[in-house]
């Protein structure tokens, strides 16, 4: 499935003439023409992959950044855990060298991390860096509407799940209703039309809209940023990862960073007490 609509080529001119400094590739890998002509241009290249199997690929197709992906991140995402992936791709990508900076291919964990304590523990896995996601979500500068942050702040541990409704591919969303209903009583078909070509969900849509769809109740929501009585509001799919069930307070997201940097040297410092115990 094409999500560029055939316009990869005219996407990449625009990357390129806006004087980006990073491409960012996920649910599979870019050609090597464009990879090529990212370099070209002093574009670093990262892949973002939930599978060991996957990181291979990338290193053939010359990819300076490996951005690896735990079961428990939101979003597309495979159902490897973070802990069992990030060690596994830092060994195969300390075999790699990029062809930007020359030195090997860099791991950027992601999945489930939403605290220093998970920063620290990323760094010691062999990432250097980390990916955080549904932890912003929940932040005064976010751009998520009010429905999305809510969905986020009050999820419990069960309340999200992996579908491949939305986008043909598995992705991690706060559960509802009409999810639950393609999950448990709609398989057969959603695998029919992911075969085919076709994002289930979008057949659903199409009918809604055929049969006179509310449209005016849509814009009246959106307008208010307040989904409740939006008769669309079930086709969306609010991303979040497992940690969103310990992701409950709003806040500046300077506050955020700041938090994370403390409490990953906290940990650390821990960490180097307990080497003369080992």
């Amino acid at each position: 499935y094409d999500y560029t609509k055939g316009k990869l080529d005219e996407l990449v001119d625009i990357i390129i003439e806006s004087g980006a400094k990073l491409f960012v590739s996920a649910v599979g890998v870019p050609p090597k023409a464009v990879i090529d002509r990212l370099h070209s241009h002093g574009i670093v290249y990262m892949n973002m992959i939930g599978h060991v199997k996957h990181v291979q690929k990338c290193i053939d197709l010359g990819v300076d950044i490996i951005c690896a992906q735990g079961g428990e991140g939101g979003g597309h995402t495979g159902d490897i855990p973070t802990t069992v992936l990030i060690p596994a791709v830092v060994e195969l990508c300390n075999k790699a060298r990029s062809p930007i900076t020359g030195g090997p291919v860099q791991v950027v964990a992601a999945g489930g991390i939403h605290n220093g304590q998970l920063l620290a523990a990323s760094l010691m896995m062999g990432a250097g860096a980390v990916w955080v996601g549904t932890r912003f979500i929940l932040t005064d500068e976010a751009g998520a509407p009010k429905a999305h942050k809510d969905a986020v702040r009050t999820a419990g541990h069960d309340d999200n799940v992996r579908t491949i409704i939305f986008t043909g591919r598995p992705m991690r969303v706060r559960n509802n209703p009409y999810i639950t209903d393609w999950e448990t009583n709609r398989q057969q078909e959603m695998r029919e039309l992911a075969a085919k070509g076709t994002i289930p969900y979008e057949v659903d849509v199409d009918k809604f809209m055929r049969e006179g769809g509310n449209g005016g109740a849509s814009n009246a929501a959106a307008d208010a940023d307040d989904d409740e009585d939006d008769p669309l509001e079930q086709f969306r799919p609010y991303l979040m990862g497992k940690c969103a069930a310990v992701v409950n307070e709003q806040m500046p997201a300077r506050a955020v960073v700041d938090e994370f940097v403390n409490d990953a040297v906290k940990w650390i410092q821990t960490g180097n007490k307990m080497i003369a115990k080992l």
